[in-house]
């Protein structure tokens, strides 16, 4: 099974609200680039691909850490309720959509064995500058209602390695109030620095 095809598949089995089948058809559009976009220019799944790739990854270790660790088993969503595998799978698959159609392939030449050669790079051409994780739940609703839960989790998945200073305080009260949130932010560590390997 590709990643594509995996990605698909748990998304319809587990993303059911109204609006996801919008969704999931603007994301296999020619009008979107997510199944062949790279995670990022040259750190983690710098790859085609490697959006997709990375969002399974996601997906995969909230999964193992909500049902494997102490604390995530006893992790519960504001409705005092564990969270629901649509909210998982919500959460995961979607958080990086503000990685959608945001790379460009460009060229450049490098020095292999004493020889030039053009070979293609990844770059940036941001044309909703909207942030990270406030992009992503900007177009995630634009299709489907979020729960509180699973909006707070993508905005703050970044955890504290974007934002200013002063917004620190805020950072940490949103990964303390809301558990999703804290959960995504360490499954996207966890799988960015040990499933993908950051490069040296």
């Amino acid at each position: 099974m590709t990643d594509r095809e995996r990605f698909i598949d748990i998304y319809r089995k587990n993303i059911r609200r109204e609006g996801a089948d919008r969704l999931l058809e603007w994301l296999t559009s020619p009008s979107c680039d997510f199944f062949a976009a790279p995670a990022s220019t040259r750190f983690h799944g710098s790859v085609r691909g490697g959006l997709c790739a990375h969002s399974l990854n996601v997906y995969d270790c909230l999964c193992d850490y909500l049902k494997n660790s102490e604390t995530g088993r006893s992790l519960k969503g504001m409705d005092g309720k564990p969270f629901s595998a649509e909210s998982i799978a919500i959460a995961a698959l979607l958080h990086d959509l503000c990685k959608v159609n945001f790379y460009k392939v460009e060229k450049r030449n490098v020095k292999r064995n004493n020889m030039w050669e053009e070979v293609d790079y990844f770059s940036i051409e941001d044309g909703l500058p909207y942030g990270h994780g406030e992009k992503s739940v900007y177009i995630i609703s634009k299709y489907m209602v979020l729960t509180r839960d699973e909006a707070f989790a993508i905005r703050y998945h970044m955890g504290f390695s974007v934002g200013a200073t002063e917004e620190r305080p805020v950072i940490e009260q949103a990964l303390s109030s809301y558990p999703l949130a804290f959960a995504l932010f360490a499954s996207d560590a966890a799988a960015t620095y040990f499933k993908e390997g950051m490069p040296e």
